[in-house]
């Protein structure tokens, strides 16, 4: 008899006084004074939270996303000592390739949810069966209904090595993997591990900033002169990210059990949550003032913030800063070694528009590169048609 841990399925049904909790720990939250700037640099404006605040209380249905997710089928599996949840869609095509896709922070499973059909059965969607994959969508430790890590060490190295212990124990002898945020540099760390189950990794944050411009961003200095126009807007974008964006990551990186507030309060989770970068931020402001954002909705950003609070991951998907940044392989968007086939796409609002010079430095063997002219941070979620073409064109050289 195997002793290999069993793979047993998973569905949700979130008590009913847990989202009356909800309710009424929103109907009491005690207001700030509001912002004394009228522009976004003192952080989420207190109109734009005061407006997420109402809907959340008065017109989201979290059911609605919890019958999506149990419509799915979804597993919970043990690795390395930690309940894995995943989602696993096969392909009705028998050429499938298999994929595993791992998301970020802020982020979770439900980016991925309206890719899942265009991706498994592309031809429902006018594209070609060639093009189909059996899909893996595990939640990282720490997140949403994965195990919450007791010990340090669940870096994107230990991460990796779950992953691909998945999708063996699936029965997958080979597989791609794909990731932005977290899960470009999971995908990443992944790819250098070069397990032989791997053929090849497509990311949409690929890190790739040279050692010697990585050090200039660090002290704070000018763009090196020697930049190209595409090195130089990169440059000036990171530059930006670190001067005025990066303050969650720091405190989660640094400090995390320090966050009490994102156990205890749903607004104060929210708007940490809402908070990751300038460009994101003002696209999800503006939903809750009336404007679009690409395919995401109010729900959408409801659905996520409030798989966090249901499973009090606030501070324990936080740790992975943590983590990385005492234990783990690197900073953020530095120069990775990459040798396995990799595609890289670049969509224009993402933090990193990384430019074609650098990327063909830190991943050795680029199949596929693309800059596009729509989508950010969460592509996946707000392009999710333009996002699926790229997924299907990066990996169709391993097909």
């Amino acid at each position: 008899m195997s002793n290999e841990p069993e793979i047993e399925p998973f569905s949700i049904d979130v008590p009913e006084e847990e989202l009356d909790d909800l309710s009424r720990r929103i109907a009491a939250t005690r207001w700030p004074d509001e912002e004394t700037v009228t522009d976004q640099s003192q952080g989420v404006q207190l109109a734009t939270i005061q407006e997420l605040a109402r809907y959340w209380e008065t017109e989201y249905d979290w059911r609605t996303c919890e019958a999506k997710l149990n419509d799915l089928p979804q597993f919970m599996t043990e690795i390395d000592g930690l309940d894995i949840h995943f989602i696993h869609v096969r392909s009705d095509h028998e050429e499938a390739l298999p994929l595993i896709l791992t998301h970020g922070w802020p982020g979770s499973i439900l980016e991925f949810l309206k890719i899942i059909d265009p991706l498994t059965d592309p031809t429902a969607h006018g594209g070609s069966a060639s093009d189909a994959f059996h899909l893996v969508i595990p939640s990282m430790p720490g997140y949403g209904f994965s195990g919450r890590p007791t010990e340090t060490g669940w870096d994107p190295g230990r991460i990796a090595r779950a992953w691909v212990e998945l999708m063996k124990r699936l029965g997958y002898s080979e597989f791609v993997a794909q990731g932005g945020d977290w899960g470009a540099a999971i995908c990443d760390v992944m790819a250098m591990q070069e397990p032989p189950e791997l053929l090849g990794i497509h990311s949409n944050m690929p890190s790739t900033v040279p050692p010697d411009v990585s050090k200039a961003l660090v002290r704070g200095d000018l763009a090196p002169s020697d930049l190209s126009a595409d090195e130089s807007r990169a440059y000036e974008r990171l530059n930006e990210f670190f001067t005025k964006d990066i303050g969650y990551a720091i405190e989660m990186g640094t400090r995390p059990q320090t966050l009490y507030g994102l156990a205890d309060s749903p607004i104060d989770l929210a708007a940490w949550m809402l908070d990751h970068d300038i460009r994101s931020y003002e696209r999800i402001a503006g939903l809750f003032d009336g404007q679009p954002f690409g395919a995401i909705t109010r729900d959408d950003i409801l659905d996520n913030i409030t798989l966090y609070w249901l499973t009090n991951t606030g501070i324990s998907s936080a740790r992975l800063y943590w983590d990385t940044l005492y234990e783990g392989e690197g900073r953020f968007f530095d120069a990775v070694d990459v040798s396995i086939p990799a595609a890289v796409s670049i969509f224009p609002d993402e933090i990193h528009p990384a430019p074609r010079s650098w990327t063909e430095q830190a991943y050795h063997d680029l199949i596929y590169y693309n800059e596009l002219d729509e989508g950010g941070h969460f592509a996946a979620w707000e392009v999710p048609e333009r996002f699926t073409s790229e997924v299907q064109a990066g990996f169709r050289p391993l097909r």
